[in-house]
């Protein structure tokens, strides 16, 4: 393993840990796709969370303007599946904190705990799992910046963009894999029913 592993290697780990599969999956939005790719699958092993989180970390060090803000750096993450990475990489480059905002019900806003807050101008990276609408690091990204903060950056383990993935613009985004699914908008344009291959539902 290279001390950032290379895309070939991630995706090994993957497949090896069961977070990477293929075959006919139907998402709760009603995408259809080749490939499913559940991250906290791989994440559950403690030797791969490191391995991921300090790879990731090493892309950080390697941007001398993200460098140079560690020691004020937060590193954010949407609740829950970011929070191994977020804390894998807090750790591994020794920023300032880790925090999170958490939904109270599935479709609500964003929030953070009481007491919680961004600070105004305090510099924020946003850590997730994955990228793949990027709905939730968007709103993620607007709540804090409502408090001031100043979002720096992005980082996830796996970036695997769909049709719809938000444009987060000049804003960097730092990646160990990126992967490139196929994707049908539903049932009627998938490629895959119409070869009668089996599907099967899973959560995004």
């Amino acid at each position: 393993m290279h001390l950032i592993p290379t895309q070939e290697e991630v995706v090994a780990l993957l497949r090896e840990s069961g977070a990477l599969r293929d075959g006919h999956f139907e998402y709760s939005n009603g995408l259809h796709s080749n490939e499913y790719l559940q991250v906290p699958l791989a994440l559950r092993h403690y030797q791969y969370q490191r391995m991921l989180s300090v790879g990731v970390s090493r892309l950080l060090r390697a941007n001398p303007e993200i460098r140079a803000i560690i020691p004020e750096l937060s590193i954010v993450a949407p609740a829950n599946a970011g929070l191994p990475v977020a804390y894998g990489v807090c750790e591994a480059v020794r920023a300032r904190q880790v925090y999170w905002a958490e939904r109270e019900q599935d479709g609500g806003p964003l929030h953070f705990r009481q007491y919680m807050n961004p600070e105004p101008g305090e510099p924020v990276l946003l850590v997730d799992d994955i990228l793949r609408s990027g709905s939730k690091l968007a709103a993620l990204k607007r709540l804090l910046e409502s408090f001031g903060a100043q979002v720096v950056g992005l980082a996830v383990i796996v970036y695997q963009p769909t049709p719809n993935t938000i444009d987060f613009g000049s804003l960097p985004l730092y990646y160990l894999a990126k992967l490139e699914a196929s994707y049908y908008a539903d049932a009627a344009h998938c490629e895959l029913c119409r070869q009668d291959k089996p599907v099967e539902k899973v959560w995004i």
